[in-house]
């Protein structure tokens, strides 16, 4: 079966957005844990639109081939998922590893994921010790994992790390799929047969900051709720049900009020009224929001626009690059 495949090639993937001050450390410390293993190896690294020397430097590290790295130069900013799957489109091993350019997981863990891999799991998910991240951050990420796991029945417990492994065929079904957003480690869970997750080393990072802002956290969420599942709408049509039904209530005794006690009474509650119709106004808005977001992505889907477009592939891959195949 295709998860007891021999691992004869080992891919990495690495996004990188601005992280010029990285690079350097990130290059030489992948190189070296890649070295460690008993498998080929290569490593291909996304520009994702940089607007620092990160292109440059990539480009420098592709042209040496000792370094066995694949540079793949976008024409913009896409995004992190998207530009993973740019590097998906490039690697040719039997094995893919993502790694985030930021160094807060190490690339030392790269061989324990191939080691775990060759036990026969299709994803190698992991989960970070001691995260050296902000209160805020954690907390999110916590609900939004409980999230991810009620929607998909799968019990992975950290989503949010990108250093993981994934077989072959695992990539080759991803690539298949036409949606416009994609979160890479829901998608390949859905694919999977068998997946596990280990602990590994989370740091501190050192160059630059975090490329996710809050508003770009909060797309993220909302990218997840309507890639994951339909349940926001019927839980939309069982709220309003709810709140259709106080209101006819309310509404009889609001009559039978007023008509016991007199009008008197009745003019005492105008505030009440509007409190309560602002309620009804929000709840409406609301669900306006959650049908916008799922009609939105409807509309991109039918669009159908590339998820990214490859300006440039510099390294061992380069030669075989179809122009053709740029656009995915």
């Amino acid at each position: 079966m295709a998860q007891f495949e021999e691992i004869k090639k080992v891919s990495i993937v690495i996004p990188v957005y601005n992280e010029e001050e990285s690079l350097p450390v990130l290059l030489s410390r992948t190189i070296a844990a890649c070295r460690q293993l008993t498998q080929p190896f290569e490593i291909v690294l996304i520009d994702d639109g940089s607007t620092d020397n990160s292109a440059k430097l990539l480009t420098e590290a592709a042209e040496q081939p000792e370094n066995c790295v694949v540079a793949v130069l976008l024409n913009r900013n896409y995004g992190q998922h998207s530009a993973i799957m740019a590097g998906f489109n490039q690697v040719c091993g039997d094995l893919i590893i993502t790694l985030d350019a930021d160094l807060q997981n190490p690339p030392e863990e790269i061989p324990r994921l191939v080691l775990k891999a060759e036990e026969g799991y299709d994803v190698v998910g992991t989960v970070r010790s001691n995260r050296q991240d902000s209160w805020f951050r954690k907390s999110a990420s916590k609900v939004i994992n409980m999230m991810i796991q009620s929607a998909t029945g799968k019990s992975m417990g950290d989503y949010g790390c990108m250093l993981r492994a994934y077989r072959r065929h695992i990539i080759e079904a991803m690539l298949h799929c036409h949606e416009r957003s994609t979160f890479i480690p829901i998608l390949a869970n859905t694919f999977a047969r068998k997946t596990v997750e280990i602990p590994v080393l989370h740091a501190e990072r050192e160059f630059g900051d975090s490329k996710y802002s809050l508003m770009k956290l909060v797309n993220l969420m909302f990218d997840l709720i309507t890639c994951l599942t339909t349940t926001p709408l019927r839980m939309l049509s069982v709220v309003g049900s709810f709140i259709a039904l106080f209101g006819f209530l309310l509404a009889l005794v609001l009559i039978l009020m007023r008509l016991i006690l007199g009008p008197e009474w009745a003019a005492e509650g105008v505030f009440t009224l509007f409190a309560l119709l602002f309620m009804f106004v929000g709840a409406q808005f609301v669900g306006m929001g959650l049908l916008g977001e799922y009609i939105g992505r409807i509309y991109t889907d039918v669009r159908a626009r590339p998820r990214y477009f490859v300006q440039k592939v510099i390294g061992a891959q380069a030669a075989d690059v179809d122009e053709d195949q740029e656009n995915k």
